[in-house]
C-alpha cells in the first residue's frame, strides 16, 4: 500500500508529528491519511460519521469499546459506528518509519441507499434481518476482498483523474457491500437461532458438525436448502461473500488451527486428514492463501509464543 502515497507524499504538508491528517474529499466520502513520526500514546479520535479505518506502514495499539487492546497492523481494518472513540498508542513510529493509517468516511445517506439494495437481494429468507454499519464496531483482518477496495480507493482519492467521483462512486458501493456482506457472515454463523430460521443458516449448521467429513458436496448441500445447485451457489456466495467450497475450507483451516496448537505430537499430514481434507497439498494450499503462511510456519509461530511465554 505505502507505494500508492507517491502521489500524498507530494502534495501532503507536515504540521505534527502525532497523527498528521489530509483530507482528500469526493461526492459521497472523504479519505484521511493519518500519520505519525513518533512515540505516543493515548491519542484520542472520534469521527462523526461511520468510518473503516486500515493500516498502511508501521503499528497500532487499539482500544476500543467492546473489545481488548490489540495491535493493529497492515492488512487490518476496523469498521467504526458514528462518534465512538479510538484510543491509540504508537509504540514504534519514527521520523524515518512513520505510522501511516487511512479513515475513510462515507455518507450515511449513501450507506442507507446501499444498505436498501442489499436488503431487499440478500438471500436470507428472513423478513426481520437487516443489517447496517453503524451499530457496531468489527475488526477485519486479512479481508481479501476489502484490502484490494481500499487500495483502489486511495489510488483513485490521490491521483487526478476526469471519472474520479464516477469511479469513487462505484467503488464505495462495492466496498459497502463487502463489509455488510461481512457482517452478514458474522451474523449468520455466530447467532445460533438463525439456524433455524433460513435454509442457509441450515446448511452453515450442518457443515459445523460434519465439518471433517471429506465428502460433503456442493450438491449435497443444495439439497438441504432445498434449492438447485447453481441457485443454491449464488444464494450462499450473496449472502456470506464466498462460495461455499472456500467457506467449507476456511472452517477446515480454523480447526487445524486448534489442531495445531494443542496436538504437538501430530504430523501435519495427519493434521490435514483429521481437520478433513484428502490430501496434505491441497491443505497446504489452502491454508497458506487464508493464513498468509504455511502450516509449519504457523506451527513454528506458536512453538516460539509458547517458549517465550516460559521464559
Amino acid at each position: 500500500m505505502s507505494n500508492l502515497l507517491t502521489q500524498h507524499k507530494s502534495h501532503r504538508k507536515l504540521t505534527t508529528l502525532v497523527e498528521n491528517r489530509t483530507t482528500y474529499n469526493a461526492e459521497y466520502a472523504e479519505l484521511n491519511i493519518y500519520e505519525t513520526h513518533a512515540i505516543a500514546e493515548k491519542v484520542s479520535l472520534t469521527f462523526d460519521f461511520p468510518i473503516i479505518a486500515s493500516m498502511l506502514t508501521g503499528k497500532k495499539i487499539m482500544h476500543l469499546d467492546g473489545f481488548d487492546a490489540f495491535d493493529f497492523f497492515p492488512g487490518e481494518s476496523v469498521v467504526m459506528p458514528t462518534n465512538k472513540e479510538m484510543i491509540i498508542d504508537f509504540p514504534i513510529a519514527t521520523k524515518n518509519k512513520p505510522t501511516q493509517c487511512l479513515a475513510l468516511g462515507i455518507d450515511a445517506f449513501k450507506i442507507l441507499e446501499v444498505v436498501e439494495k442489499f436488503n431487499h437481494h440478500v438471500a436470507i429468507e428472513n423478513e426481520n434481518n437487516n443489517w447496517d454499519l453503524d451499530k457496531t464496531t468489527s475488526h477485519l483482518i486479512n479481508n481479501v476482498d476489502v484490502n484490494h477496495l481500499l487500495e483502489r480507493l486511495t489510488y483513485t482519492f490521490t491521483n487526478s483523474n476526469k471519472s474520479k467521483d464516477m469511479l469513487l462512486d462505484l467503488m464505495i458501493q462495492e466496498l459497502i457491500v463487502r463489509l455488510l456482506q461481512t457482517k452478514a457472515k458474522s451474523l449468520i454463523t455466530n447467532d445460533t437461532h438463525i439456524f433455524t430460521d433460513t435454509r442457509i443458516g441450515t446448511v452453515i449448521k450442518f457443515i459445523k458438525e460434519n465439518l471433517t467429513n471429506k465428502d460433503i458436496t456442493v450438491d449435497q448441500l443444495a439439497k438441504k436448502a432445498y434449492m438447485s445447485s447453481s441457485h443454491f451457489h449464488k444464494q450462499f456466495k450473496n449472502t456470506l461473500g464466498i462460495s461455499p467450497i472456500d467457506y467449507i475450507n476456511s472452517e477446515k483451516i480454523k480447526f487445524s488451527k486448534k489442531l495445531i496448537k494443542t496436538s504437538h505430537n501430530l504430523r501435519m499430514s495427519e493434521i490435514a486428514f483429521q481437520s478433513g481434507f484428502n490430501n496434505t497439498s491441497y491443505f497446504n494450499r489452502q491454508f497458506k492463501k487464508m493464513e498468509m503462511m504455511t502450516p509449519q510456519q504457523f506451527k513454528a509461530s506458536v512453538s516460539k509464543q509458547l517458549n517465550t511465554s516460559d521464559l
